[in-house]
Order: C-alpha cells, then structure tokens, then sequence
C-alpha cells in the first residue's frame, strides 16, 4: 500500500513494495508461464499452405479490367512517359493489342480515345464512324467475347478539356445529358457491352438509361462512375488522354473530403439504372468503397488510377519497394475493401507473366 497508517492516526507515505520474481529465467520457465494462452493465431500461419487455406481475400486475372488509350492518325505506338510501361495504342493497331489482351487471358478493356477530331461539344464522339464507335467495333470483331466498356466523356474530344458543353457559368449539364445519350447510342451501336459515363453530370445514368432503351438497346449495360472524386491522383492521365483541359474539374466532381456525399452519389445512380457501380480513384478511398459495399447489392468496381499506378512504378525503379509484392498487395486491398472489379493498368503486365 502506498499510504500507512501509523500509531498517532496520523497518515504517512510508504515506499510501495515492487514484485521480485527470483527465479532463474530460462526458456523452460517461460513457457510454462504462458500455458494459460487459449488463442494463438499463429497457427494458421506457420506453413504456406496453411496460409494459403485461410486467405480471406483472393486475387485473379478475372478480377481485373484493362483500360487502354488508343490514338487515331497514329504511326507507331507513343510511350507515357509518366506512365512507365503504358502506351498510347495506335489505332491501326488496335486489333493486334486486344488479341494480345485476350491471349493473356483478360476478359475486359476499358477504351479511351485520343482524337484529332476536336471542337467545342465533342461532337465525333457521336458520330457512326467516330473514334468511339470505331474502337467498340474493332474490339468486338477481333475478340467477340471480349467485355468492351466505352468509356462516355467528352474531355479527350473537346476543344477546351471539360467533360460537357460548356456555357457562361462552366459546364452546361442538360446539354451535356443530351449528348451523352447521344454518344451512348452510338458505341452501343457499335458493340460496346457496357456504357462508362464519367463526365459526372448530376442526372447521366437516367438520361442514358433511356436513350439506350428508346433506340433499342435495352441489354447494353451501364458501369457508372458513380462516385468520381477531383482528385489529384489523376496527373498522369492528363498525358495519356492528352487533355486540353485548363482549370479544374470541381464544379462537377465530388469534394475527397466527402464520404456522405460519396455515397449519396452513388446510390443516386443505383436509383437511377446503373447496373454496376464504381469509386474512383481506389487506393486513397478504400473507406468510401467498404461505404458503398454496405449499402448496395450491385457488383461495385473501383478504378485504381494513373497517380496510383505511376507511384508504384516510380518507386520501383529507384529501388525502394518490391513491384510485384506492392501491385498485389495495393490490388488484394481493394478487393478486400468491397471491389467486385478492379480497373488497373497492371492488369496486362500481371497476366503475361503469370503472376495472377
């Protein structure tokens, strides 16, 4: 006791007894002192194969989507230099990259285009014979079981870089409704099996939903990015799309400080008709994505972007983390956060070399 009474009743302070254990200590006393521990977690850990077992979380190739950026009028292929190991695929050469894609055993490609066809609506995008419709026609008649998703924006066929039309106050958003409906149809036309609206006007899955339906395409699906952050994340990708994009995009995608609003969006689009929905970016949002998860029963993807990807690389090549370990465990992350899909531009890379 830290405080004794003594014989006058007055009270005085002791020096407070410590606990002496005299035992010599060795490896026998030690166990013998901790045979009360009824959980120990390590034996499922002590062998690869019991690991294995009682992995949680698994990755495959099936788990993954390609994006790819294709430019039309061009020779050859055209590196990203801040996207090591991503190319700009020529678009006359576009069929050879998907048989390639199929061949590594990915079932699904993104498409994003690179246009020279440029102007103030980015009106090409809903032309027959426009970048869009021509990369959806090609991948499916090269590879017909391939899950072609026609990326529907507008910022790589604009004039100014926004995702819609713009007017006085920034960007228009019925405009950009009509036109979106408009490109949609047109890569539904042309074979896409899924719509991926990512211009992030409030209202774009319902608009498309029913211009797909009122020009017969009830079947084409809709991978919505339902909650689209302005992220910082994206650096890359303003390289690799070759956007003429000045400003900022804030006005229509959401705050990264949000996480209500984060969901309120993306069941926004559940109501609305999208068939499956997405976060993006991935690695930084993980929260949002487990959010979303809860509250929806639609297959959810998430889109791990060209910031993501370029850190990873560019780490790798200064020798400050394994590639192969970081990709796998950045990707089993996402999964096990809620992804049902995941969009990376590892997916070919992991493929090839038989990693996944």
């Amino acid at each position: 006791m830290p405080f004794a009474s003594t014989l006058n009743g007055d009270f005085g302070k002791t020096e407070p007894q410590l606990f002496s254990y005299n035992a010599v200590i060795c490896s026998t006393n030690i166990r013998h002192t901790m045979t009360d521990l009824i959980t120990r977690p390590r034996r499922l850990r002590k062998s690869p194969a019991l690991r294995a077992m009682f992995e949680e979380t698994t990755l495959s190739k099936n788990d993954l989507v390609l994006p790819i950026f294709v430019e039309e009028e061009l020779d050859d292929y055209k590196a990203i230099e801040a996207m090591p190991g991503v190319m700009r695929i020529p678009e006359k050469y576009l069929a050879r990259e998907i048989e390639r894609i199929a061949k590594a055993g990915i079932r699904s490609v993104m498409t994003f285009g690179i246009s020279h066809h440029t102007d103030d609506t980015g009106s090409d995008t809903w032309r027959e014979d426009g970048l869009v419709a021509r990369m959806s026609r090609i991948c499916k008649e090269t590879v017909p079981e391939m899950i072609v998703m026609s990326d529907t924006c507008f910022c790589e066929y604009t004039s100014h870089g926004h995702c819609g039309v713009l007017c006085d106050h920034g960007v228009d958003n019925d405009a950009t409704l009509i036109n979106l409906g408009k490109q949609a149809v047109v890569a539904a036309a042309a074979g896409a099996d899924f719509i991926a609206p990512s211009a992030a006007m409030d209202g774009q899955v319902q608009a498309i939903r029913q211009a797909l339906d009122a020009a017969g395409f009830t079947d084409t699906a809709i991978m919505s990015y339902s909650t689209k952050f302005a992220s910082s994340f994206y650096g890359p990708f303003r390289e690799a799309a070759g956007t003429a994009l000045k400003g900022d995009r804030k006005t229509y995608q959401m705050n990264p400080m949000n996480r209500r609003e984060a969901i309120r969006e993306s069941l926004i689009d559940q109501a609305e008709g999208a068939d499956c929905l997405m976060v993006k970016p991935a690695g930084a949002y993980l929260d949002i994505l487990r959010d979303i998860r809860e509250r929806t029963e639609l297959p959810l993807g998430a889109y791990q972007v060209s910031g993501e990807y370029a850190m990873i690389k560019f780490a790798a090549l200064a020798g400050a983390i394994d590639e192969d370990k970081v990709v796998l465990e950045s990707l089993g992350a996402i999964k096990r956060a809620g992804a049902d899909l995941i969009f990376s531009y590892f997916a070919l890379d992991l493929a090839e070399r038989g990693i996944l």
